[in-house]
C-alpha cells in the first residue's frame, strides 16, 4: 500500500495499527529502541497522519536518542533535528526510534547496546546496518517511511538485505543539523519506503535549505512525484563491471542480466565501463581511514561531562576515561584507536591526506564517465543477509568484498545520489541492485527506478509471517 493510498484510510486507525505491530513484532525483530507514545498531527501536509520510523541517532525532542550506544543511553535530546522538524511540518508522526550499529558505525546491526536487529525474511540473518531498524520496520509493513542516515551504504546495503527501497540524496539535498555524526564529509540523511512512488514523495517533504547546516544546498527542491513517469528511452546506463566481475553468485548475475534486457526493451542505452581495478579496491581502506578519522574527533564530545551517560571518578579526567571506556563498546573503540592513529600529526601524510587523494582519483574515474550518462548500475551486494551466528567469513582482501560490497560508498565519496531496489530472491532472501545518477539529478535516478520497478514487478513487498 502507497503512503497515498494509506492517507484514504483513518488516520488514528492507521497509528494504532503500525503502533501495535511494532510492539508485537519487536520481540522478534528488536528493530525498536525506543516506542514513543504519540499524538494525531493536525499538519495536513504530504504526510498527514502517517506513521514513521527515525533512526535513533537522528534528534527528536523529548523522546531518548541514543545511537544505540551505552554513552547515550539516557540522552533526551531539547530540540527536534531539521528533518524532524519538516517531517513533522508535513504531518508525519513518529512511532519508533529504530535500531542501529553503535554510533553508525557498522554494516550488519549486531553492535546495538540492544543487541541485533533481525531480517524479517529469516530471523536467523542479519538486517544489514547501520540503519538496519528502519529497513527491518519497513520490510515488515509496520510503517510506509522510516528515516535512516548513510555513510558508506548503510541505507543502500540495509535496503537490499531487506527486500525495501532506500535513498541516499545529494550531499546537503537534506539537512543534517540535529543528526548524531559518524563521519560528516561522508554522512547523508536518506530513508526506506516499499516503492519509488513513495521514496519521490518523500524527498519533497524532506529536502530543502537549512540555515543550520552550512553543508545544505540551496538548490530548488522540485515536484519529484509529478516528474515521475518510468521513461528510459534514450537514457545511458552504465554497467558497473568492476562490481559484475567481483560477484561469484549466479542467482544475482542472471536476475540483473536480465533487468537490463528489460531496460534495453524500453529503449535504455546500455553501455559497459571498467573503471582501473586497483584504484577500485582502495575504496574500502580509504573509506575507513577517512570515516574513522572524522568519528574520533566527532565523537571527542561523549565525554561524560556535557551530556549523555556519566561514569564517576575523582577529577574531570578520571570521569572522561571512565565514562568513555564504560561507555563504548569494544567495537567502537577499535575505530577509535584507527582514526587517532590517522590523525597524529606524523600519520597525517602518509594515512589521511594519501585517503584524500585517492578518494578524490575514485570521484574523478566514476564523474568521468558519468558526465555523458544518467546512471550508474550494479547489484548493491553480491549476497544475500548473512546469518547472525555465521562463522562464515568472506575474504575481506578478495574482490569479493573490496569491491562487490563496498562500491556503493563511492556514492558517499562523490556526494551522489543512490538507491537501492529490489532485484530478486534467491532461497527465499531478498537481493537488490543500486543505482547511482550525477548530482541532483534525483528526478532522473527516481524515473529510472520506476522502470527497474515495472521490469522487476517487485515493490510494495512486505515480510509479515515471520
Amino acid at each position: 500500500m502507497t503512503i497515498e493510498e494509506i492517507l484514504k484510510t483513518e488516520p488514528s486507525q492507521r497509528l494504532k495499527e503500525a503502533h501495535d505491530k511494532i510492539v508485537n513484532y519487536n520481540a522478534k525483530l528488536n528493530a525498536a529502541i525506543t516506542i514513543p507514545e504519540y499524538e494525531l498531527s493536525t499538519k495536513e501536509g504530504k504526510l498527514f497522519n502517517i506513521p514513521v520510523g527515525v533512526k535513533d541517532n537522528i534528534s527528536t525532542k523529548g523522546i531518548k536518542t541514543t545511537a544505540a550506544s551505552n554513552i547515550l543511553d539516557n540522552y533526551v535530546p531539547v530540540f527536534d533535528a531539521t528533518v524532524i522538524q519538516k517531517l513533522k511540518a508535513a504531518g508525519g508522526v513518529i512511532v519508533a526510534k529504530t535500531s542501529m550499529d553503535e554510533l553508525g558505525m557498522g554494516g550488519s546491526n549486531l553492535t546495538a547496546n540492544i543487541g541485533p536487529c533481525h531480517n524479517p525474511y529469516d530471523l536467523s540473518c542479519i538486517s544489514g546496518g547501520s540503519s538496519g531498524g528502519s529497513a527491518v520496520l519497513v520490510a515488515s509493513g509496520a510503517v510506509p517511511l522510516a528515516l535512516g542516515t548513510d555513510t558508506g551504504d548503510s541505507i543502500r546495503k540495509p535496503a537490499s538485505f531487506n527486500g525495501v527501497v532506500g535513498v541516499k540524496p545529494t550531499y546537503g539535498r537534506i539537512s543534517r543539523y540535529g543528526v548524531i555524526p559518524y563521519a560528516s564529509s561522508l554522512d547523508h540523511v536518506g530513508y526506506f519506503t516499499a516503492n519509488v512512488h513513495d521514496a519521490a514523495l518523500a524527498l519533497e517533504v524532506l529536502a530543502g535549505r537549512d540555515d543550520l547546516d552550512m553543508t545544505s544546498s540551496y538548490k530548488e527542491v522540485e515536484e519529484y512525484t509529478k516528474l515521475l513517469n518510468g521513461d528510459v528511452k534514450g537514457k545511458k546506463i552504465l554497467v558497473f563491471d568492476n562490481v559484475i566481475k567481483a560477484i561469484n553468485d549466479q542467482t544475482i548475475l542472471e536476475a540483473f542480466d536480465k533487468l537490463l534486457e528489460g531496460l534495453k526493451e524500453k529503449g535504455a542505452i546500455i553501455r559497459h565501463v571498467y573503471f582501473d581495478n586497483d584504484l577500485m579496491r582502495c575504496i574500502f581502506g580509504t573509506y575507513f581511514i577517512i570515516a574513522n578519522a572524522e568519528a574520533t574527533a566527532n565523537h571527542s564530545n561523549l565525554d561524560g561531562i556535557r551530556f549523555g551517560h556519566r561514569v564517576d571518578g575523582d577529577s574531570m579526567e578520571e570521569v572522561m576515561i571512565n565514562t568513555r571506556t564504560r561507555g563504548f563498546s569494544s567495537f567502537i573503540k577499535k575505530r577509535f584507536v584507527v582514526g587517532s592513529y590517522s590523525l597524529f600529526e606524523e600519520n597525517q601524510d602518509r594515512l589521511l591526506k594519501k585517503a584524500h587523494k585517492v578518494r578524490r582519483l575514485i570521484v574523478e574515474a566514476i564523474l568521468k564517465e558519468l558526465k555523458e550518462a544518467d546512471c550508474l548500475i550494479a547489484p548493491a551486494s553480491g549476497m544475500t543477509a548473512p546469518k547472525i551466528n555465521s562463522e562464515e567469513k568472506i575474504n575481506e582482501l578478495t574482490d569479493a568484498y573490496l569491491i562487490a560490497e563496498n562500491h556503493m560508498i563511492i556514492g558517499n565519496f562523490g556526494g551522489l545520489p543512490s538507491m537501492t531496489l529490489p532485484l530478486g530472491f534467491k532461497e527465499g532472501m531478498p537481493f537488490g541492485v543500486n543505482i547511482t545518477a550525477n548530482a541532483f539529478k534525483e528526478s532522473d535516478m527516481f524515473n529510472i527506478g520506476a522502470a527497474i520497478e515495472e521490469v522487476t514487478g517487485l515493490k510494495d513487498l512486505f515480510k509479515e509471517d515471520f
